[in-house]
C-alpha cells in the first residue's frame, strides 16, 4: 500500500498500463487490416470469369447452341449434296433420252463423258478416255459443208480437212462453233452420214472447260437424196431414151405407111412391136423401182 501512496510508482504503472493498451489495440487493428487486404484480393483475383467459375446453366447453354449451329451445318450440307446429285441426275436423264449423240471432250482432248446415242452412231460400247483421233480417224468434212459454214477460204476448199482438226480447232485455238458434215466409218465397218456441231464448254469464270460435240445421224437422209439425185440422172437418160424411142417408132410407122410389101410390112411391125417394148419395160421399171442404182446399173447393161 505504501508503494501504492507513492506518486511516482504510481504514475510509471498507471503509463505502462496505458502502453500495454494502446500496443493490443493497434496488434488488432493491424491484424483486422491485414485480414481486408487479402478477402479484397481474393475477390480482385476472382474477376476474370473462367470456364471453371461460370455458372452450369450457362455452361449448359453455350453447349446447346454449339449443337444446334453444329446441326444446321449438317443438314444444309445434305441439302447441298442431294440438290448436287439431282442435277447430275437429271443431267444424265436428259442426255440419256436423247436422240443425237453428244460427245463431250476435256481440256486434255480426251472424252469425259458420251451419252448412249452417241456411244450407238460411233459403234463403240465405251469412249471414255479416247482421243478424237480415236474415235474419227480418218473422217474428212465435206468440202461443201465448209463452205456453207464460212469454216476457210474458198482457195482452201480442196484441202482435205479432217474432223480431228476441226475439233482440235475449237478446243485450241477457242473457236466458238463449228458445223460439220463427214462420211463416217463405225469399227465395225458399217458407213454413216453425220452432222456434227462443235461448240465450246466455259466454265463459269470464262475458262474453257472442253468441247462438245453434237451428233446427228444423217445417214437416211443422205441416202434417200442421193437416190432422188440418182433417179433424176436416171429421169433425164430416159426422156433421151424415150425421145429416141419415139422416134425411131415414128420412123417405121411412115415406113409402113408408105410400103405395100405384105412381107416388109410384117417385118416393120414386129420391129415397132419389140421397141414398144423394150420401151414398156424400161419406163414401167423406172416407174415401179424403189432402188435407182439397180435400175441404172440393169439400164447400163443393156
Amino acid at each position: 500500500m505504501r508503494l501504492l501512496a507513492n506518486p511516482v510508482l504510481f504514475r510509471a504503472a498507471f503509463v505502462f498500463c496505458c502502453a500495454f493498451s494502446a500496443f493490443l489495440l493497434g496488434f488488432y487493428i493491424i491484424r483486422r487490416l491485414r485480414k481486408s487486404i487479402a478477402e479484397e484480393s481474393d475477390l480482385a483475383e476472382g474477376a476474370s470469369p473462367s470456364i471453371d467459375t461460370l455458372p452450369l446453366h450457362l455452361y449448359n447453354t453455350v453447349i446447346q447452341q454449339l449443337k444446334q449451329q453444329k446441326h444446321e451445318l449438317q443438314v444444309q450440307s445434305q441439302a447441298e449434296q442431294q440438290r448436287a446429285r439431282t442435277t447430275e441426275n437429271f443431267s444424265q436423264t436428259v442426255l440419256s433420252s436423247l436422240s443425237c449423240g453428244v460427245l463431250v471432250f476435256g481440256s486434255n482432248g480426251l472424252v469425259k463423258t458420251a451419252n448412249p446415242a452417241a456411244k450407238s452412231i460411233l459403234g463403240f460400247a465405251s469412249t471414255t478416255g479416247m482421243s478424237a483421233q480415236d474415235i474419227f480417224r480418218r473422217s474428212a468434212v465435206h468440202s461443201s459443208a465448209i463452205r456453207s459454214a464460212g469454216t476457210f477460204p474458198d482457195e482452201t476448199v480442196d484441202t482435205p480437212v479432217q474432223v480431228i482438226d476441226e475439233i482440235h480447232t475449237v478446243l485450241r485455238e477457242g473457236s466458238k462453233r463449228r458445223e460439220i458434215e463427214t462420211d463416217y466409218e463405225s469399227p465395225s465397218g458399217e458407213k454413216r452420214f453425220l452432222r456434227i456441231t462443235i461448240s465450246r464448254v466455259l466454265a463459269a469464270a470464262s475458262g474453257l472447260l472442253g468441247v462438245a460435240c453434237v451428233i446427228n445421224d444423217l445417214s437416211e437422209m443422205e441416202r434417200i437424196r442421193r437416190q432422188q439425185e440418182l433417179r433424176g440422172e436416171i429421169s433425164a437418160e430416159m426422156a433421151l431414151q424415150l425421145r429416141s424411142s419415139l422416134t425411131t417408132i415414128s420412123g417405121f410407122a411412115q415406113q409402113l405407111a408408105n410400103n405395100h410389101d405384105p412381107e416388109l410390112a410384117r417385118e416393120i411391125a414386129t420391129d415397132i412391136a419389140q421397141e414398144a417394148v423394150q420401151l414398156d419395160r424400161t419406163i414401167g421399171g423406172f416407174l415401179t423401182s424403189k432402188d435407182p442404182s439397180s435400175l441404172a446399173i440393169g439400164h447400163s447393161a443393156k
